[in-house]
């Protein structure tokens, strides 16, 4: 049985169609990341889970539970907000503790939780302090907190870290992955950040203006993405796409571009994807010029153009430290390494994943 799952859920706000015909469904312990453009659908889908939206179309069930007419106090369910949602006159045990005093739960029960999920969190030291004494972080903790104390079957977030700076994010990133592992709680995340996604997750599901594009584990969006959408969007630096087409037996675009596709049947529209990671510099190949260099230390990412347009190139080591906007180099497209895409958009060709390649060579 599933602990959360959409069933040809539809959602409209007067013609606007915001989630188009939405069916997945969320496994017990899972951590699902709903990831997307702003505007996507995203947030409006969690908010239907949480019973903030009520559904235009479809069925929302929660442990095998219909819910669509359940109110939401009664979906067992905690929500964590983006803009943290504390009360500022109460102090962090009492932010901890108010769900649970509504509820009329005794005192005992309601210092147990809020001790226990204090300890998870570690801001036992910080329960007498008031949210304006705070940092960012301790102020999403506390509203994690709030969301523990009440042991539901779902937790969901609504993009909990897009208010702290990067260096914070990262940290509650892990923090956050250590509290899944450590619950072994079912939850659903919104975020528009591909990183977020694949650090997270357990499945990944992409949207995109209301579409569900792709639902699978990180890795696969990330080797095997079904569409142009998914794999430029999933991956960082973006994958580089080239238009052309495919005759015989290659992918040919303007430029001398000539890129072997055994297998594939000719098509006068396609499009080649290939990450900056694979793209290869050396003594052969297309000339590209580098307009934009980002230094990153031990490698670097540089924006180039060509005869295949503009294109991004990671360069590690001696390469990444010595090239400079201006410089002249040639740029290999491994033909093992590209994805090609018809001209819908649609995945005609992946390249072999690690784990092929291992399995392959029989090691």
């Amino acid at each position: 049985m599933s602990a959360v799952e959409l069933v040809h859920v539809e959602k409209r706000f007067g013609e606007a169609l915001i989630v188009r015909d939405l069916s997945l469904a969320v496994d017990p312990g899972a951590f699902l990341v709903l990831v997307g453009p702003s505007g996507c659908g995203k947030t409006t889908t969690l908010r239907m889970i949480a019973g903030l939206e009520a559904p235009t179309g479809g069925d929302v069930r929660i442990g095998g539970r219909r819910v669509n007419d359940v109110a939401p106090k009664d979906r067992d369910v905690a929500m964590v907000f983006q803009s943290y949602a504390l009360y500022p006159h109460m102090s962090v045990r009492d932010n901890l503790a108010f769900g649970l005093t509504l509820r009329k739960l005794a005192r005992t029960v309601i210092d147990q939780r809020v001790a226990e999920a204090a300890r998870i969190l570690g801001i036992g030291n910080l329960l007498e302090r008031r949210p304006k004494q705070l940092s960012g972080g301790q102020r999403q903790r506390v509203a994690i907190g709030r969301a523990i104390v009440r042991d539901p079957k779902v937790f969901l977030f609504d993009e909990p870290l897009s208010n702290l700076d990067a260096a914070l994010r990262v940290q509650m990133r892990a923090e956050l992955a250590t509290l899944h592992r450590r619950l072994g709680a079912t939850m659903v995340y919104v975020t528009h950040d591909q990183i977020e996604a694949m650090m997270l997750a357990t499945q990944v599901a992409v949207l995109d203006r209301g579409d569900l594009q792709q639902l699978g584990a990180p890795l696969e969006l990330y080797h095997r993405p079904v569409n142009r959408f998914v794999a430029g969007f999933i991956g960082s630096p973006a994958m580089n796409f080239i238009d052309g087409a495919v005759e015989g037996q290659y992918f040919v675009a303007p430029g001398g571009v000539k890129v072997p596709v055994p297998g594939l049947a000719p098509s006068p529209k396609a499009t080649l994807g290939v990450r900056p990671h694979d793209v290869q510099v050396g003594p052969h190949g297309l000339p590209v010029q580098a307009v934009a260099v980002e230094p990153m230390g031990w490698e670097a990412y540089a924006h180039v153009e060509g005869p295949a347009g503009r294109m991004v190139i990671r360069l590690e080591g001696r390469q990444a430290a010595e090239v400079r906007v201006g410089d002249t180099r040639r740029a290999v497209i491994p033909h093992d390494r590209i994805h090609v895409f018809d001209g819908e958009g649609r995945a005609l060709q992946h390249p072999a994943t690690p784990h092929e390649v291992v399995n392959a060579r029989g090691e």
